[in-house]
């Protein structure tokens, strides 16, 4: 287990993650959480800048009942964009961050995954998933050098 302290964010991360665009309706968000499973998805422009994520629960809440609207209608709902439920400022990690931090960052937000960049450029998501499957290759024996280039 000596090995997952020297892993870094860039020995597990998932690169070139699924993106949607700001404008991509909520019809289109939950047909790619249906398509790939995910928990969260990051929003990014054309040029790859991070804009924010959206998540399952972003995508549920604009279906929460308010006294103005009792009955949401679903096609109304579906309509909207990722821009209008997205989170804006997320957290994000950087590649070389160590994995250790992002395992206390997960267990202390609660939070499923997270945007990795470089600047405002998304380069990948580090999930559950990822840190899961790293403690597994540490616990083995594998050292961090060695799960990247497995990877590439």
């Amino acid at each position: 287990m000596y090995e997952f302290l020297e892993y870094q964010v860039a020995d597990a991360m998932t690169y070139r993650p699924v993106t949607v665009r700001p404008d991509a309706t909520l019809a289109r968000v939950e047909a790619v959480f249906e398509e790939h499973d995910y928990e969260c998805l990051p929003v990014c422009d054309p040029d790859g800048r991070l804009l924010g994520v959206v998540t399952k629960l972003d995508f549920l809440k604009a279906f929460a009942f308010t006294p103005e609207t009792m009955v949401p209608r679903y096609g109304d709902i579906m309509a909207r964009t990722a821009r209008e439920v997205m989170c804006d400022e997320p957290i994000i990690v950087h590649q070389d961050t160590p994995l250790t931090r992002v395992l206390q960052l997960m267990v202390r937000t609660r939070h499923k995954s997270f945007p990795v960049t470089l600047g405002t450029l998304l380069l990948g998501m580090i999930s559950r998933r990822d840190v899961v499957r790293a403690l597994r290759r540490a616990a083995a024996g594998q050292s961090a050098g060695s799960a990247q280039q497995l990877r590439l």
